[in-house]
């Protein structure tokens, strides 16, 4: 979710370690309350969300012990790129990308021929919002049928969803449905009067005897904004009223309004600010408001999967409890984003220190299988548009960005990496820094090059192109498609679930990846230094024989002794 205004300040990064993590994993956990993709050419996985309920005990953070699972809950999974469409690629000269640019530039994401190796790799698109919008970031909607006319047409957005298909890539969309732009007619129409048809469309505190106090949920200061002599609640900024969900009609509209991008072609949805249909104010907090939550957004999923029964939800609910976010995979969500997991990685990497992500993520997955009956998918990434560029919290360090690239490419899940991210694009707070212009040149200038917006970070620095860094087969962005080309190419990388290792090496994080057809072990070096470890730690019910896939040469496998090299991720058979 994204506020127009005020801007925001420049924001410091919180890191939280493993200890931390841990804490907060452990504690919602305790308090806790499918789709099936087409064939990619690539090999790219599915979204599926059929897997087997887990029946597992916890087998504990410490030493040698038997980690094989009674049952395996995998997770269905493929590579995702979030796109800006303003900022990727212009195909009309007028600075602001569209819909025949990215079409355009869809091979280099993934050119739909396995035996290539210039694409990335991915088998999955999110676009932001692409509606009309009076707003540069979309997520104020004045149309909710229609395709925002910077961007193109409705029938350009066909031929766009026509050839990713063809490449064997889905696509979702931004779909924005907790408020409307008050520039959409339906509030313009409904501020005028309290007769107007739309009216109770909104939330109105004097037609409904509603106390204007109160702190918005969403952490944007009062939540109620005048119009018309009266008072309507936005909880993000006034420019995005809140629509009523109370109301059957706005209910219906938003159904309505998901099947008909279906109909257009779209796999599926990202949902903005999921959690906040009914959480509008900080007392609204609990487990009743969840519920409700929870309840539109089944009734959501079920009007679309009856007749498109392969639709993938993924939902933006921003809170590190992994007891709250299992709530929406009960037969509403296949998956949450996991934004604790996120920072978790970004320290790792940046502290050359192993914080053990495999144990809070097992611990979450079980709670996430009980509430979904195993039909879940994690929605795992590094940075988005609301938050600050990974390279940037990295501080630029080249080294720090591929490994934690790497961890992101080698857990469960759908792995989503944010437009840029590749070729280490910087940026920070606020937010139009970072979304700036994707760095297809040496220098910033060219063909399709978008100019919508000064960039401030991203400067044309030597090496920060996409241009230059496909021929360099050191840079960041070659290190991105050869470790997605590892996990489209090692089945438990793809669908598998995970088992904690404990590494004996602070240096090096470990875990173990494993589907009904194969068990692998997964082994980052996270500093410069040559480092070693003991596969022995894995458990009696192990055996590991042969280095499978590598980043870097010159690792050896002895026995049970790994030596590996430094900034190195390591696939183990």
């Amino acid at each position: 979710m994204t506020k127009q205004h005020p801007k925001l300040l420049r924001q410091s990064v919180k890191w939280i370690g493993s200890a931390a993590l841990t804490a907060v994993l452990l504690a919602g956990c305790a308090s806790g309350s499918g789709n099936n993709a087409s064939d990619a050419a690539k090999n790219n996985g599915a979204n599926a969300n059929t897997s087997n309920a887990a029946n597992q005990q916890n087998a504990g953070n410490t030493g040698k012990t038997s980690l094989k699972p009674v049952a395996i809950d995998t997770q269905p999974s493929t590579v995702y790129y979030e796109v800006f469409v303003r900022s990727f690629y212009d195909s009309d000269g007028d600075g602001i990308g569209d819909f025949k640019g990215l079409t355009e530039k869809l091979d280099y994401l993934n050119d739909g021929n396995p035996d290539t190796d210039e694409d990335l790799g991915i088998g999955g698109i999110w676009l932001m919002p692409i509606n009309p919008s009076p707003s540069y970031h979309g997520y104020d909607v004045s149309d909710y049928r229609n395709i925002n006319p910077d961007y193109g047409t409705l029938e350009d957005f066909k031929t766009f969803l026509d050839e990713a298909h063809k490449r064997g890539i889905k696509v979702i969309m931004d779909l924005v449905v907790n408020h409307s732009s008050k520039e959409h007619p339906w509030f313009l129409d409904a501020a005028k009067s309290k007769d107007s048809k739309y009216r109770d469309w909104y939330i109105w505190a004097e037609d409904q005897n509603l106390n204007t106090g109160g702190t918005s949920a969403a952490g944007s200061g009062s939540p109620w904004h005048s119009a018309g002599g009266s008072h309507y609640k936005g909880i993000f900024w006034e420019g995005m009223p809140d629509l009523n969900f109370d109301n059957p009609e706005v209910r219906q509209e938003m159904k309505d309004t998901g099947l008909f991008w279906l109909e257009q072609g779209v796999d599926g949805f990202r949902l903005d600010a999921a959690k906040h249909i009914y959480e509008d104010i900080l007392t609204d907090k609990g487990q009743e408001t969840t519920d409700k939550n929870v309840k539109w957004w089944q009734e959501f999923r079920e009007s679309l999967v009856g007749e498109y029964p392969d639709t993938y939800l993924v939902g933006e609910i921003w809170d590190p409890s992994p007891a709250l976010i299992a709530n929406y995979l009960d037969n509403a969500l296949e998956s949450g984003f996991n934004f604790a997991l996120s920072e978790s990685i970004i320290s790792a990497a940046k502290r050359e220190k192993d914080n053990n992500i495999g144990f809070p993520l097992k611990k979450a997955y079980i709670l996430y299988s009980e509430k979904s009956g195993g039909k879940f998918v994690d929605a795992t990434f590094l940075s988005n548009h609301d938050i600050n560029r990974v390279m940037t919290q990295l501080e630029g360090n080249t080294d720090h960005a591929k490994m934690a690239a790497g961890l992101l490419l080698t857990l469960p899940g759908n792995p989503f990496l944010y437009y840029g991210e590749e070729i280490g694009m910087l940026g920070a707070k606020p937010d139009e820094s970072i979304r700036e212009p994707m760095q297809w040149y040496a220098g910033g200038k060219g063909e399709g090059q978008t100019t919508w917006e000064p960039v401030n970070f991203n400067t044309g620095e030597k090496g920060s192109s996409v241009e230059e860094q496909l021929s360099d087969p050191d840079s960041l962005q070659s290190h991105y498609r050869k470790l997605i080309a590892i996990r489209n190419s090692v089945p438990a990388l793809q669908d598998g679930t995970i088992r904690d290792m404990d590494s004996g090496n602070d240096s090096v994080t470990a875990f173990l990846r494993l589907n009904e057809q194969q068990t692998v072990l997964v082994a980052h070096n996270l500093t410069g230094t040559e480092q070693s470890i003991d596969l022995s730690k894995a458990g009696d019910d192990y055996s590991f024989k042969s280095i499978l896939k590598a980043t870097r040469e010159g690792a050896t496998l002895n026995g049970s002794k790994l030596t590996i090299p430094g900034y190195t991720t390591l696939v183990i058979e």
